[in-house]
C-alpha cells in the first residue's frame, strides 16, 4: 500500500551504501549505518529550505497575533466572516500556515519507510510485519530495490556483535535469520539499544529546549506579542512542556521495538536539527535586524532635520489648496452688489443734516482755510 514510499527510501539508502562501500566494505557494519545516516542528511536538506520559511512564516504569525486576537474579538458571533478576515490578514502577511507544517509531515512518511525497510531484512516470525519466513528463505528473497547478496550482506552487519536490523524485542525465534545467531543474546541488543535511545531522548528535549527558551526570549524583549489572554498562555505553556517532555518521553517508551539501524536515524536526525536550528535562528533574526535598521533609516530619511521646519507639498494638491484659499478670501474681501448699493444709500445725508467729509477731505479743509487766511 505505500510501495511509493518504501521503494524511493530503499533506493536512497541503497545508493549510499554504494557510496560507502568502496572505503569500509560492502559487509561493514560502518558502511551500513553511514548509509542510513546519510538518508538522514539527503531528507533534511530536501526540507532545509522549506523548514526555512516555516520559520520565516511563524515570525510573521508572531507579529500578526494582535491583529487575529482583534478579528476574533470582532466576529466572535460570526466563524464565516472570522475565517474571511483571518484569511486575508494572513495573505497581506505573506502567510500559510499549511506550509509551514510541510517539513515535519514529510518526516514521518520517511520514518515509517526506513522502519519497514529495516525491518523487512528480516522477515521471520509472524509479528507485524512479518512473512512467516524460514531464514533460508529469508536470505535468498530481494528486499525492495536490494538484491539477495546485499539482503545477506545487511543480515550480517553487526555492532559489538548485534546485527543492525535487531531491536529490544524482537521475538527470539527470529535470532535465526542472522549468522552466528547463537551467541546473540537479548542483553546484548539492550546493552548497544539502550545507550543510542537514551542519547537520542536527551537531543530531543534539548533540542526543544533550545528552541522553546529563544522563544521566550523574544517574548521577554518584546519582539513578539505575549499571550493575549490566560487560555491562551495556558496553552503556550502546555505545548512547550510536550516538546520538551512528551515528545522525548515518547521515544523513551518506544524505543524498544526500533532497530538498531533506525536508532541511528533518529541520532542523525537530532544532530542535524540541533546545528540547523541553530544556524536558521541567526539568519532569521539577521533578516528581522535588517528590516527594522531599513524601517529606521527610511524613517529618519523622511524625518526633518533639527530646527528645519517641514517642507509643505508643492504638489499639485498644495496648488488646489492655496487656490481655493485665494478664492474664499477674494469672495469675502469684496462686497457684494446688493451690500454696495445699501452702503451708498447710507452715506448720502438726511434732509437738513450736513454732509460728513472724510478725514482726509477734513485735513484738506483746513489747510485750504489756513492758506486763505495767510493771504
Amino acid at each position: 500500500m505505500l510501495n511509493f514510499i518504501y521503494w524511493p527510501i530503499s533506493a536512497v539508502l541503497w545508493f549510499w551504501h554504494k557510496i560507502f562501500a568502496f572505503p569500509f566494505g560492502a559487509d561493514s557494519a560502518v558502511s551500513w549505518i553511514l548509509a542510513i545516516i546519510f538518508l538522514t542528511f539527503t531528507l533534511r536538506i530536501l526540507l532545509f529550505k522549506p523548514m526555512l520559511n516555516q520559520m520565516r512564516s511563524s515570525l510573521k504569525m508572531q507579529k500578526m497575533a494582535p491583529k487575529m486576537q482583534a478579528i476574533r474579538e470582532k466576529y466572535k458571533n460570526d466563524q464565516q466572516k472570522m475565517m474571511e478576515e483571518t484569511r486575508k490578514v494572513q495573505k497581506e502577511m505573506g502567510v500559510n500556515p499549511v506550509a509551514g507544517c510541510l517539513p515535519v509531515l514529510a518526516q514521518m512518511p520517511v520514518f515509517i519507510g526506513l522502519f519497514h525497510v529495516l525491518r523487512s531484512f528480516n522477515r521471520t516470525g509472524d509479528q507485524a510485519g512479518g512473512l512467516g519466513l524460514s531464514p533460508e528463505e529469508n536470505a535468498n528473497i530481494p528486499n525492495y530495490i536490494f538484491g539477495v547478496d546485499e539482503v545477506q550482506s545487511f543480515l550480517g552487519a553487526k555492532l559489538f556483535g548485534v546485527p543492525l536490523s535487531a531491536y529490544i524485542s524482537m521475538p527470539q525465534d527470529m535470532y535465526a535469520a542472522f549468522p552466528d545467531s547463537e551467541s546473540l543474546s537479548r542483553g546484548m541488543i539492550i546493552a548497544v539499544a539502550a545507550p543510542l535511545i537514551v542519547i537520542i531522548v536527551l537531543a530531543t528535549h534539548f533540542n526543544a529546549r533550545q528552541s522553546v527558551e529563544r522563544m521566550n526570549r523574544r517574548r521577554e524583549s518584546g519582539k513578539t506579542a505575549a499571550p493575549s489572554n490566560d487560555m491562551a498562555a495556558m496553552q503556550t505553556q502546555m505545548m512547550s512542556k510536550m516538546m520538551m517532555w512528551v515528545m522525548p518521553g515518547t521515544i523513551l517508551f518506544t524505543g524498544f521495538i526500533w532497530h538498531i539501524g533506525l536508532l541511528f536515524y533518529m541520532v542523525a536526525n537530532n544532530i542535524w536539527t540541533f546545528f540547523q536550528q541553530r544556524y536558521i535562528f541567526a539568519k532569521v533574526d539577521a533578516e528581522e535586524e535588517a528590516e527594522e535598521a531599513a524601517a529606521l533609516e527610511a524613517k529618519r530619511a523622511t524625518a526633518p532635520k533639527p530646527g528645519q521646519k517641514p517642507k509643505r507639498n508643492k504638489g499639485k494638491g498644495a496648488a488646489k489648496a492655496n487656490d481655493a484659499a485665494a478664492n474664499t478670501a477674494t469672495k469675502t474681501d469684496a462686497p457684494k452688489a446688493g451690500n454696495a448699493g445699501n452702503a451708498g444709500a447710507a452715506s448720502k445725508p438726511k434732509p437738513g443734516q450736513k454732509p460728513q467729509n472724510a478725514k482726509g477731505g477734513k485735513k484738506k479743509n483746513k489747510n485750504k482755510g489756513k492758506k486763505g487766511g495767510k493771504r
